[in-house]
């Protein structure tokens, strides 16, 4: 499973902002070029210097297209409420603006060193230490955010799965890749040693809950950036093209693992054009690992949901009246979609939290021999 988590740093047009979406979400003809139709989500901020684009830098006609596509699903996450965003009347303005259009953003994204960003170590924000002017974390926890990024970036291909060193090699850059292992193990020794900011490393975790210095219990996320030359670098269109390739994607099939790549799809190298060509193509090669069902590629928060989920869901069999029923139970909150469980006796009834769901499909066996049961994965529809 992969989703493109892309800070719009240095996005600096609604024009560029809405195509890079179109492109990636729908089959239409956009600036880009034909889109790949895939379910690619993006981040939204709000104050920001006049050069870039921004909720509160863009017309009402931008900021219409904002809302509708955070109900959507495709504006998924908030980046921070922006450089210039420094006390709590920025964060509450913003934030009211959403809710009066029936919005809501339920991930957190760190940017830079913005006043409101939430990690202390990395991120240096004071979003949630309840003496300072940039003081918000109860107000943007009680709008809808359980999912907090503060900086987290692993080299490894994949998480939720096993570590393993030889997926950061690279033959056509040995020593870069090699060297870029090395840090990426060094973080997970550290982790194991001390309990440092590397513990998400140590058992190579999407998730892990966390509480902010004000209190509020949400969940961290850890991103990726298997780049040979270390994770900061290659993270915009030019660069992904050298993440999105047949090695990366075919070595994170094989691990079975979660990734959400760290990437900045609106910094463009070349002046006046959005995405280079072999941008266009590593997108094009993702969308046929997406067709084939080799990967699903979904939203940050979409992924995010699915991975939650099933730490936490309930799951019973029972045999009645010569029937197999099978009883999943979650938090209210909670999408089951995409949920799967092995399954080799005859087709069940299947219950979600009491209610009798009818349209699960059936798989036939995967590499282990056995078939399985999934319900629905619903993709979202553009919002534009």
């Amino acid at each position: 499973m992969l989703a493109i988590c892309s800070d719009l740093d240095e996005t600096r047009t609604a024009h560029d902002y809405f195509s890079i979406g179109e492109f990636l979400n729908t089959d239409h003809r956009t600036p880009i070029g034909t889109g790949i139709g895939l379910e690619v989500g993006n981040t939204i901020y709000f104050d920001m210097p006049g050069e870039q684009f921004a909720y509160w830098n863009t017309d009402s006609e931008a900021r219409s297209k904002i809302h509708a596509l955070i109900r959507s699903g495709h504006i998924d996450c908030f980046h921070s409420y922006g450089d210039l965003a420094k006390t709590r009347e920025d964060a509450a303005r913003s934030l009211g603006a959403l809710e009066k259009n029936n919005c809501m953003l339920c991930v957190w994204v760190d940017h830079a060193r913005a006043p409101t960003n939430f990690g202390p170590g990395i991120m240096f924000g004071q979003g949630d230490v309840a003496k300072s002017p940039a003081f918000h974390a109860d107000l943007t926890a009680n709008h809808g955010v359980k999912y907090v990024w503060t900086g987290r970036v692993t080299s490894m291909i994949g998480q939720n799965t096993k570590y393993r060193l030889f997926d950061m090699s690279n033959g056509q850059h040995p020593v870069l890749s090699t060297r870029t292992a090395a840090k990426d193990y060094a973080k997970k020794l550290l982790a194991s040693a001390t309990g440092s900011r590397y513990r998400m490393h140590y058992k190579n975790k999407l998730i892990r809950k966390v509480e902010l210095r004000s209190g509020q219990s949400l969940l961290e996320f850890m991103r990726c950036n298997p780049h040979p030359r270390g994770v900061s670098a290659g993270d915009n269109s030019r660069g992904i093209a050298e993440v999105l390739t047949t090695r990366y994607l075919d070595r994170l099939v094989d691990s079975a693992g979660s990734a959400i790549l760290y990437t900045h799809l609106g910094k463009q190298v070349v002046p006046g054009r959005i995405f280079e060509r072999k941008t266009v193509e590593a997108f094009e090669l993702l969308a046929a690992y997406a067709r084939d069902g080799r990967t699903l590629v979904t939203t940050t928060k979409k992924l995010l949901d699915y991975a939650a989920v099933q730490s936490v869901l309930n799951c019973e069999v029972q045999h009645k009246h010569g029937l197999n029923v099978v009883q999943i139970r979650t938090p209210a909150d909670s999408s089951v979609d995409g949920i799967t469980f092995y399954w080799d006796m005859p087709r069940p009834q299947v219950f979600v939290n009491g209610s009798l769901c009818t349209n699960f499909r059936t798989n036939s066996a995967d590499e282990s021999g056995r078939r399985s049961i999934s319900l629905p994965w619903k993709k979202l529809e553009w919002g534009l």
